[in-house]
């Protein structure tokens, strides 16, 4: 019988604070807050959806309740509470959704079951993810608890949404902001996962799953099973383009070449290939804006690190950023920009695009008339 299959993100879900992908100052402080008897008994995590609050919740409640920790303030693994939690039987963590738990009575519920001491470990942990959807009612339940609650209980709240959470819960609480995840953090993860599973994955397309994935780790993986699933277990950067179905960057590359070659002809034929395969003329646009940008960036040391490529297409960039000059760049940026907001309200796109290439083209000329 075939080993059942489960989904990437599920399978390499952190189980310790260090193996938590791109949180290390948020991961720092807590082992800090464990090691030093420091625990506040409320926190809450806010964040982008994907990137790591509910696992670090989950960490953090398993490695308060473990009976010999480890000297790097991490969770045994063997003791009981350890084994019961990865089992899933710990009583001592209790979930809460409450994007479907949200009423007063379901509050009243957990507030009946905090009074009650652990039978295992020193600590009962209670996480309520997506608290902002929480009634007012509910949340007016939940303020006395979550000021005055009994020695052995800890909240950990989840949020994607700070905002909608009401200032008297927020004041009582200790905040993490967790940040997007970084598209280098993303692939080097993809690239370790693709090791362990045993796929052989071209960098470049690992690169453009982790930008495609927007700073979420759970969508990048998810991606990365879709992938895996179309081409098998060799990921090349042609099988990740013809999956997503985003545009290759070598055709910004041409565009730009075009431009500086002062070529409308073949900048309009181009521009009608990318539409006879079917792609979005506004994220045409919106890539290209993106193209121009990290030319840009390029130009100078010091802000060449915000380019966030594979190591092949970075190479592509200083190249170009060489024969480009930095006046063409900002004017093109302009340009672009100008399109991107009146794109929505044009009768006809496709020629308001069409215009926006000619202009690309004639910069030259235009900033050679102003400074002959």
């Amino acid at each position: 019988m075939s080993e059942e299959f489960i989904v990437s993100a599920r399978k390499y879900r952190p189980q310790t604070f260090d193996t938590v992908v791109g949180q290390k100052s948020v991961t720092s402080t807590l082992r800090n807050a464990i090691k030093n008897n420091q625990l506040a008994q409320a926190f809450l995590f806010c964040g982008s959806r994907g990137v790591g609050k509910t696992t670090t919740a989950r960490i953090l409640a398993k490695t308060i309740n473990c009976f010999n920790r480890t000297e790097e303030i991490e969770a045994c693994e063997v003791c009981e509470s350890c084994k019961s939690f990865n089992e899933g039987a710990s009583l001592n963590v209790y979930e809460l959704d409450a994007a479907s738990n949200n009423s007063v009575d379901d509050i009243r519920n957990l507030i009946d079951q905090v009074r009650l001491a652990p039978q295992l470990g020193t600590h009962k942990v209670y996480i309520i993810d997506e608290v902002h959807m929480l009634s007012n009612s509910a949340f007016n339940a939940f303020l006395k608890t979550l000021e005055e609650p009994p020695k052995h209980a800890i909240f950990i709240l989840a949020t994607t949404e700070k905002h909608k959470i009401i200032p008297t819960i927020l004041s009582r609480c200790q905040i993490f902001d967790f940040n997007r995840i970084k598209v280098k953090d993303i692939a080097d993860h993809l690239a370790a996962i693709s090791v362990k599973e045993s796929i052989t994955a071209d960098p470049e397309a690992l690169h453009l799953i982790a930008q495609k994935a927007d700073g979420a780790l759970r969508d990048a993986l998810s991606i990365f099973d879709q992938i895996v699933t179309f081409a098998g277990s060799n990921i090349t950067y042609q099988n990740v383009i013809d999956n997503l179905n985003v545009l290759d960057y070598d055709y910004y590359f041409r565009v730009v070449d075009l431009a500086q070659k002062e070529d409308i002809p073949n900048s309009l034929l181009l521009f009608n290939e990318i539409m006879e395969k079917g792609f979005d003329a506004h994220n045409f646009i919106i890539g290209l804006s993106n193209h121009y940008r990290n030319l840009l960036v390029c130009k100078d040391v010091r802000t060449s690190n915000l380019l966030e490529v594979g190591e092949v297409a970075e190479n592509r960039y200083i190249q170009q950023a060489k024969e480009v000059d930095s006046p063409t760049i900002l004017r093109s940026l302009g340009v672009l920009s100008k399109t991107d907001v009146d794109y929505k309200q044009s009768k006809n796109q496709r020629l308001l695009v069409e215009i926006t290439l000619m202009q690309l083209c004639s910069l030259k000329q235009e900033l050679e008339k102003k400074n002959p």
